[in-house]
């Protein structure tokens, strides 16, 4: 708390009653489904299935879970259920079946017959443990109902699955508006799908009812996920996907406002797609490989992943809602900018509110960008690549591992707190961060580093001309004061003179200079998935200087 002005002013205002605390709400139980709604009833399921193919597994099978892959052999079911992992989303990722769609075309489908009957045996009645924990449980249904469609359901699986239903329902992660996030919506989808595959009338009107509201507070105005993470964005994208093909294969009345919603979330995504690579601003979900998903991108494959597990037919449906893309200033508005211009193409991220969304999964990334040059990654976001509290994963949400500016050790935005009122955080944030467009680049605008006591406003510019960028930062304010301006690349770094040479696995070069600073270079790692990282370099330009205080860095493509 000491570190935290913030939090400190919130403690004295509440002290003070100056400022309301938390408010108050019903747990569980969102207000739009009613005053009387409790839980839903146990439902028979309606629904046959093939059975899934018989007899034992054959050969050993490789498990990716999040952040570890396991090799199972026969015989092994029941000691891998009750293993335990250092990390608890690969505990929870081995819960879900989340290893069941990334089964590779040659592993043995049976498989999957055999872990859940050990899965069955030790946590087959519903609970109050982590193995059926409400998002838990609806990833499980959801997964094993995917690959029934194509193998067939293990045995008894579909009186268990049905059980999954009031045992979501009886804990949604409803915790007020102000601190609930995209689990709520993800609790909607576990009902809807397990409630129109399975017959269960009560659970899929429950599921469509969450899903129509949830899509309409957890996206902002111009489709994007408010959570501040482009992995999410494409999560929530593909299960909007994935209700509105169910929606429409019923003809179920909500299948137009899923579709809605869905066409506003696709249409972000050609705006997040740079030539180099996808950038992994943001969180990094443990729920799958962000490649997994890479079929809902422009000019991407859509034979492999998610997308080339649908059905040819919902897979040419789908395709015929690709290709719009929202308006560039809309999706500025709402925190997002893409900019290219000749050799140069990037995405910057500003939160509107000033603070990074809470509940979300959003960094202290104000005013950060991933830049491509060349259709290669120069500077890119590190993402996140673990949900640990403290250590490396709190290190990759910090302005630290972002292509930002510290003042003090300070990020650019204050930790955001749920229980934060509204106007304590514009009061807080001060104005939102401006970061407008112009011909040759882009200007940002923030006041985050106004609580700091003695700094001002903070300006920086990116200039963009031929394979030259000026990046430019002034901050205003009084007295003396370390700012540390930090760049990182997964290109190989070489010292130069005064300067950095950055060189690309192609040959290509880039040349780095930073006059009056000093430049060190420390080691990093930039995540392709949850717990899969590769070297990466992260650049800290640091000065001590007096306030107001000006200084440039030249990036020069060689």
């Amino acid at each position: 708390m000491a570190a935290d002005p913030v939090l400190r002013r919130w403690i004295v205002l509440r002290a003070l009653r100056l400022t309301p605390g938390e408010p108050p709400y019903d747990a569980h139980r969102p207000p739009y489904l009613g005053g009387g709604w409790s839980s839903l009833p146990a439902e028979t399921p309606r629904a046959t299935f093939a059975a899934a193919p018989p007899g034992a597994p054959s050969g050993p099978l490789r498990l990716r879970l999040a952040g570890q892959t396991v090799t199972l052999e026969p015989g092994g079911e029941a000691e891998l259920i009750v293993r335990n992992f250092g990390d608890i989303e690969t505990q929870l990722s081995l819960h879900r079946f989340a290893w069941v769609p990334l089964m590779g075309k040659n592993d043995d489908p049976r498989w999957v017959d055999a872990v859940w009957s050990a899965w069955m045996e030790r946590f087959g009645t519903p609970d109050s443990s982590w193995a059926w924990h409400p998002y838990t449980a609806a990833e499980r249904a959801i997964n094993l109902l995917a690959f029934a469609r194509r193998h067939g359901l293990p045995k008894a699986a579909a009186e268990c699955l049905a059980a999954h239903a009031p045992a979501i329902a009886a804990s949604l992660e409803y915790f007020g508006d102000h601190h609930s996030s995209n689990h709520l919506a993800n609790n909607g989808r576990g009902l809807y799908l397990l409630g129109l595959a399975l017959g269960l009338p009560q659970a899929t009107e429950t599921g469509a009812r969450i899903l129509v509201e949830e899509g309409r507070r957890i996206f902002r105005p111009c489709g994007v996920l408010r959570e501040g993470s482009t992995h999410y964005h494409l999560l929530l994208t593909r299960s909007w996907a994935e209700v509105w093909l169910a929606a429409h294969a019923a003809g179920r009345p909500e299948a137009e406002e899923f579709g809605r919603v869905l066409d506003c979330a696709l249409s972000v995504l050609p705006h997040f797609a740079l030539a180099g690579r996808f950038p992994l601003m943001g969180d990094v979900s443990p729920d799958c490989p962000p490649s997994d998903l890479f079929g809902l991108l422009p000019g991407a494959s859509r034979e492999t992943g998610w997308m080339g597990r649908l059905e040819a037919s919902d897979r040419d449906l789908l395709l015929a809602r690709l290709g719009g893309a929202v308006d560039g200033e809309v999706l500025a508005a709402d925190g997002w900018r893409r900019f290219d211009l000749g050799d140069w193409s990037g995405l910057w991220h500003a939160d509107p509110d000033g603070f990074s969304h809470m509940p979300g999964h959003g960094h202290q990334d104000c005013g950060s960008f991933e830049l491509h040059y060349r259709s290669r990654p120069l500077f890119i976001d590190p993402g996140r690549g673990s949900y640990a509290i403290a250590g490396e994963a709190e290190e990759y949400v910090s302005a630290r591992a972002h292509n930002g500016l510290t003042v003090d050790g300070a990020d650019p935005y204050a930790a955001n707190k749920p229980y934060f009122a509204p106007a304590f955080r514009r009061r807080m944030a001060g104005p939102p961060p401006r970061l407008e467009r112009r011909d040759d680049g882009l200007i940002l605008e923030s006041h985050g580093f106004v609580r700091l006591g003695g700094v001002g406003i903070w300006r920086r510019s990116w200039s963009f001309t031929g394979p030259r960028l000026i990046l430019g930062d002034e901050i205003a304010g009084r007295g003396r004061h370390r700012v540390v301006r930090r760049l990182q690349t997964t290109m190989e770094v070489e010292r130069n003179g005064e300067g950095l040479i950055l060189r690309g696995a192609d040959g290509s070069r880039v040349l780095v200079t930073a006059p009056g600073a000093q430049v060190s270079v420390v080691p990093a790692l930039s995540w392709q998935a949850y717990g899969e990282g590769e070297p990466a370099s992260r650049i800290e330009i640091s000065v001590e200087t007096a306030l107001p205080w000006r200084g440039e860095i030249t990036v020069e493509g060689l």
